[in-house]
Protein backbone atom coordinates (compact mmCIF):
# COMPACT_ATOMS: atom_id res chain seq x y z
CA UNK A 1 0.00 0.00 0.00
CA UNK A 2 1.29 3.20 -1.35
CA UNK A 3 2.21 6.21 1.53
CA UNK A 4 0.68 9.17 0.95
CA UNK A 5 3.64 11.86 1.90
CA UNK A 6 2.81 15.27 3.45
CA UNK A 7 1.04 17.81 0.83
CA UNK A 8 1.78 21.63 1.24
CA UNK A 9 -0.35 23.72 -1.35
CA UNK A 10 1.20 27.15 -1.91
CA UNK A 11 -1.08 29.32 -4.52
CA UNK A 12 -0.23 31.26 -7.52
CA UNK A 13 -1.03 34.67 -5.90
CA UNK A 14 1.30 33.65 -2.33
CA UNK A 15 4.75 32.57 -4.38
CA UNK A 16 4.42 35.85 -6.23
CA UNK A 17 3.63 38.04 -2.83
CA UNK A 18 6.97 36.34 -1.09
CA UNK A 19 8.95 35.90 -3.56
CA UNK A 20 10.64 38.95 -3.80
CA UNK A 21 8.76 41.49 -1.15
CA UNK A 22 7.93 43.67 -3.29
CA UNK A 23 4.41 43.44 -3.71
CA UNK A 24 3.62 46.91 -2.27
CA UNK A 25 6.39 48.45 -4.42
CA UNK A 26 4.48 47.41 -7.87
CA UNK A 27 0.87 48.13 -6.59
CA UNK A 28 0.71 51.53 -7.14
CA UNK A 29 0.57 53.17 -3.76
CA UNK A 30 2.58 56.25 -4.32
CA UNK A 31 4.04 58.81 -1.79
CA UNK A 32 0.19 61.07 -2.08
CA UNK A 33 -1.18 57.73 -0.38
CA UNK A 34 1.49 57.75 2.10
CA UNK A 35 0.71 61.26 3.02
CA UNK A 36 -3.17 60.43 3.05
CA UNK A 37 -2.60 57.37 5.76
CA UNK A 38 -0.05 59.81 7.95
CA UNK A 39 -2.74 62.50 8.20
CA UNK A 40 -5.82 60.67 8.92
CA UNK A 41 -3.16 59.04 11.50
CA UNK A 42 -2.68 62.72 12.53
CA UNK A 43 -5.74 64.16 12.78
CA UNK A 44 -8.81 61.44 12.81
CA UNK A 45 -10.64 62.71 10.32
CA UNK A 46 -11.32 62.40 6.48
CA UNK A 47 -12.12 65.93 6.28
CA UNK A 48 -8.89 67.24 8.37
CA UNK A 49 -6.60 65.00 6.29
CA UNK A 50 -8.01 66.29 3.02
CA UNK A 51 -7.03 69.65 4.15
CA UNK A 52 -3.44 68.87 4.89
CA UNK A 53 -3.97 67.46 1.48
CA UNK A 54 -5.14 69.91 -0.18
CA UNK A 55 -7.55 68.39 -1.76
CA UNK A 56 -11.49 67.98 -1.54
CA UNK A 57 -13.06 65.25 1.19
CA UNK A 58 -14.53 63.19 -1.82
CA UNK A 59 -10.82 62.66 -3.56
CA UNK A 60 -9.69 62.01 0.03
CA UNK A 61 -11.82 59.12 0.56
CA UNK A 62 -11.23 57.95 -2.97
CA UNK A 63 -7.42 57.45 -1.88
CA UNK A 64 -8.58 55.53 1.29
CA UNK A 65 -10.47 53.38 -1.22
CA UNK A 66 -7.46 53.36 -3.62
CA UNK A 67 -5.17 51.90 -1.21
CA UNK A 68 -7.56 49.26 1.11
CA UNK A 69 -8.33 47.63 -2.65
CA UNK A 70 -4.60 47.47 -3.46
CA UNK A 71 -3.58 46.20 -0.24
CA UNK A 72 -7.10 44.04 -0.08
CA UNK A 73 -7.44 45.01 4.17
CA UNK A 74 -9.51 47.83 5.85
CA UNK A 75 -7.51 50.94 7.06
CA UNK A 76 -9.53 52.65 8.85
CA UNK A 77 -13.11 52.36 10.39
CA UNK A 78 -15.90 54.63 10.62
CA UNK A 79 -16.87 56.50 13.81
CA UNK A 80 -19.87 58.99 14.70
CA UNK A 81 -17.25 61.78 14.58
CA UNK A 82 -14.39 60.61 12.76
CA UNK A 83 -12.11 57.49 11.99
CA UNK A 84 -9.50 55.19 13.92
CA UNK A 85 -7.24 53.10 11.73
CA UNK A 86 -7.45 49.38 12.16
CA UNK A 87 -4.20 47.71 12.69
CA UNK A 88 -3.19 47.66 9.16
CA UNK A 89 -4.13 51.27 9.27
CA UNK A 90 -1.68 51.80 12.03
CA UNK A 91 1.16 49.25 10.69
CA UNK A 92 0.91 51.53 7.00
CA UNK A 93 0.95 55.14 9.02
CA UNK A 94 4.20 53.65 10.61
CA UNK A 95 5.92 52.17 7.94
CA UNK A 96 4.63 55.38 5.28
CA UNK A 97 6.28 57.98 8.29
CA UNK A 98 9.67 56.49 8.00
CA UNK A 99 9.43 56.64 3.95
CA UNK A 100 8.32 60.47 4.25
CA UNK A 101 11.41 60.95 6.59
CA UNK A 102 13.34 59.37 4.68
CA UNK A 103 12.67 61.54 1.07
CA UNK A 104 12.49 64.51 3.51
CA UNK A 105 16.54 63.08 4.15
CA UNK A 106 16.49 63.24 0.77
CA UNK A 107 15.45 66.14 -0.26
CA UNK A 108 17.70 68.04 2.22
CA UNK A 109 20.94 66.21 1.30
CA UNK A 110 19.79 67.20 -2.58
CA UNK A 111 19.39 70.49 -1.80
CA UNK A 112 22.53 70.98 0.39
CA UNK A 113 24.44 69.64 -2.59
CA UNK A 114 22.56 71.72 -4.95
CA UNK A 115 23.21 75.06 -3.19
CA UNK A 116 25.52 74.07 -0.59
CA UNK A 117 23.51 75.37 2.64
CA UNK A 118 20.19 74.68 3.27
CA UNK A 119 17.89 71.73 3.75
CA UNK A 120 15.30 70.63 6.60
CA UNK A 121 15.72 68.92 10.22
CA UNK A 122 13.53 67.82 12.74
CA UNK A 123 14.26 67.74 16.30
CA UNK A 124 12.52 67.37 19.71
CA UNK A 125 13.79 68.49 23.27
CA UNK A 126 12.82 68.77 27.13
CA UNK A 127 13.07 72.14 28.14
CA UNK A 128 16.40 72.42 29.84
CA UNK A 129 18.57 71.17 27.11
CA UNK A 130 16.29 73.36 24.91
CA UNK A 131 17.40 76.07 26.48
CA UNK A 132 20.94 75.35 27.51
CA UNK A 133 22.04 73.20 23.98
CA UNK A 134 19.47 73.31 21.66
CA UNK A 135 19.17 77.33 21.22
CA UNK A 136 22.66 78.12 20.62
CA UNK A 137 23.23 75.38 18.57
CA UNK A 138 20.81 76.40 16.29
CA UNK A 139 22.38 80.13 16.20
CA UNK A 140 25.76 78.44 15.85
CA UNK A 141 23.74 76.09 12.32
CA UNK A 142 22.19 79.10 11.45
CA UNK A 143 25.62 80.88 10.60
CA UNK A 144 26.72 78.52 9.01
CA UNK A 145 23.80 77.09 7.28
CA UNK A 146 21.67 80.21 6.64
CA UNK A 147 18.57 78.91 4.93
CA UNK A 148 18.38 75.72 6.89
CA UNK A 149 14.92 75.44 7.95
CA UNK A 150 14.14 73.76 11.91
CA UNK A 151 11.54 72.32 13.34
CA UNK A 152 11.96 72.02 17.03
CA UNK A 153 9.17 70.78 19.87
CA UNK A 154 9.24 71.09 23.54
CA UNK A 155 8.29 68.05 25.16
CA UNK A 156 8.19 65.64 27.72
CA UNK A 157 10.73 62.86 27.28
CA UNK A 158 7.80 60.25 27.76
CA UNK A 159 6.29 62.22 24.12
CA UNK A 160 9.49 62.64 22.99
CA UNK A 161 10.44 59.25 22.64
CA UNK A 162 7.41 57.65 21.07
CA UNK A 163 7.49 60.67 18.71
CA UNK A 164 11.23 59.79 17.86
CA UNK A 165 10.02 55.95 17.44
CA UNK A 166 6.93 57.35 14.96
CA UNK A 167 9.77 58.66 12.67
CA UNK A 168 8.55 62.40 13.70
CA UNK A 169 11.97 64.02 14.53
CA UNK A 170 15.74 63.25 13.16
CA UNK A 171 16.78 63.10 16.78
CA UNK A 172 15.54 63.88 20.28
CA UNK A 173 17.68 65.78 23.82
CA UNK A 174 15.84 63.65 26.34
CA UNK A 175 15.40 60.52 28.54
CA UNK A 176 14.66 57.64 27.96
CA UNK A 177 11.36 56.28 29.60
CA UNK A 178 11.72 53.56 32.35
CA UNK A 179 8.69 52.20 29.98
CA UNK A 180 10.44 52.13 26.36
CA UNK A 181 13.38 49.30 25.75
CA UNK A 182 16.77 51.51 25.60
CA UNK A 183 17.78 48.99 22.66
CA UNK A 184 15.18 51.04 20.21
CA UNK A 185 17.43 53.76 20.46
CA UNK A 186 20.80 55.01 19.31
CA UNK A 187 22.07 57.14 22.11
CA UNK A 188 24.55 59.33 23.54
CA UNK A 189 24.49 60.61 27.37
CA UNK A 190 25.33 63.90 27.12
CA UNK A 191 24.69 65.30 30.85
CA UNK A 192 22.37 65.13 34.12
CA UNK A 193 19.68 67.26 34.17
CA UNK A 194 19.52 69.22 38.13
CA UNK A 195 15.92 70.34 39.43
CA UNK A 196 14.46 72.84 41.85
CA UNK A 197 11.50 74.03 43.08
CA UNK A 198 10.28 77.69 41.98
CA UNK A 199 7.25 79.85 43.55
CA UNK A 200 6.59 83.38 42.88
CA UNK A 201 8.05 86.44 44.60
CA UNK A 202 6.25 87.14 47.91
CA UNK A 203 5.62 83.71 47.96
CA UNK A 204 4.72 82.36 51.93
CA UNK A 205 8.11 80.09 52.34
CA UNK A 206 10.05 82.37 50.49
CA UNK A 207 11.01 84.26 53.52
CA UNK A 208 14.53 83.61 53.65
CA UNK A 209 13.79 80.51 56.62
CA UNK A 210 15.21 77.01 55.69
CA UNK A 211 11.98 74.95 53.74
CA UNK A 212 11.47 71.56 54.98
CA UNK A 213 9.95 69.17 52.15
CA UNK A 214 7.34 68.40 54.27
CA UNK A 215 6.56 72.32 54.64
CA UNK A 216 5.39 72.25 50.66
CA UNK A 217 2.91 69.70 50.62
CA UNK A 218 -0.14 71.78 51.96
CA UNK A 219 0.34 74.05 48.71
CA UNK A 220 -1.03 73.39 45.47
CA UNK A 221 1.40 72.16 42.54
CA UNK A 222 1.90 72.27 39.44
CA UNK A 223 3.58 69.02 37.81
CA UNK A 224 3.95 67.51 34.17
CA UNK A 225 2.43 64.51 33.82
CA UNK A 226 2.31 61.04 35.84
CA UNK A 227 5.30 58.86 34.88
CA UNK A 228 7.86 62.01 33.66
CA UNK A 229 11.05 61.48 35.05
CA UNK A 230 11.26 65.24 36.81
CA UNK A 231 7.57 64.38 38.33
CA UNK A 232 9.04 60.72 39.42
CA UNK A 233 12.24 62.29 41.19
CA UNK A 234 10.20 64.43 42.77
CA UNK A 235 7.57 62.19 44.16
CA UNK A 236 10.30 59.93 45.57
CA UNK A 237 12.11 62.72 47.63
CA UNK A 238 8.71 62.51 49.24
CA UNK A 239 8.12 58.64 49.82
CA UNK A 240 11.95 57.98 50.24
CA UNK A 241 11.24 60.71 53.44
CA UNK A 242 8.25 59.21 54.43
CA UNK A 243 6.00 62.41 53.66
CA UNK A 244 2.80 62.12 52.12
CA UNK A 245 2.31 63.39 48.33
CA UNK A 246 1.02 66.70 47.45
CA UNK A 247 -2.62 65.87 47.15
CA UNK A 248 -3.53 69.63 44.86
CA UNK A 249 -2.21 69.38 42.05
CA UNK A 250 -2.40 70.33 38.10
CA UNK A 251 -1.09 67.99 35.54
CA UNK A 252 0.85 69.88 32.72
CA UNK A 253 3.64 69.46 30.36
CA UNK A 254 2.98 73.41 29.13
CA UNK A 255 5.90 75.43 30.86
CA UNK A 256 3.81 78.59 29.97
CA UNK A 257 0.89 77.28 31.78
CA UNK A 258 2.96 75.96 34.92
CA UNK A 259 4.83 79.80 35.17
CA UNK A 260 1.27 81.58 34.70
CA UNK A 261 -0.14 79.64 38.05
CA UNK A 262 3.09 79.97 40.12
CA UNK A 263 3.34 83.58 39.38
CA UNK A 264 -0.20 84.22 40.26
CA UNK A 265 -0.99 81.46 43.04
CA UNK A 266 1.06 79.91 45.78
CA UNK A 267 1.86 76.80 44.11
CA UNK A 268 5.10 75.36 43.88
CA UNK A 269 6.65 73.59 40.62
CA UNK A 270 9.86 71.71 40.19
CA UNK A 271 11.59 72.69 37.03
CA UNK A 272 15.19 71.96 35.71
CA UNK A 273 17.79 74.30 37.34
CA UNK A 274 18.33 75.66 33.52
CA UNK A 275 14.67 76.97 33.06
CA UNK A 276 14.89 78.46 36.72
CA UNK A 277 17.81 80.69 35.95
CA UNK A 278 16.74 81.58 32.57
CA UNK A 279 13.38 83.16 34.70
CA UNK A 280 15.47 84.55 37.27
CA UNK A 281 17.95 86.17 34.28
CA UNK A 282 14.19 87.83 33.04
CA UNK A 283 13.88 89.57 36.21
CA UNK A 284 11.57 86.81 37.74
CA UNK A 285 7.95 85.57 38.72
Amino acid sequence: MAELQNTVVISDSYEKSTRDGETLLRSGLSLRHMRMITALDDHGRVSAAAQVMNISQPAASRMIAEMEAVLDVKLCERLPRGVTLTPYGKALARRARSILLEMREADREISELKAGKGGSVFLGAVTAPAIELAVPAIREIRRIYPRIEITMQVETSNVLARELIASRHDFIIARIPDDLNPRLFESRVIGVEKACLIVRRGHPLASGKTVKLEDTAAYDWVFQSGGSPLRQAMESNFLNRDIPLPDRILNTSSLLLTLVMVAQSDAIAPVSIQVARFIQGADGL
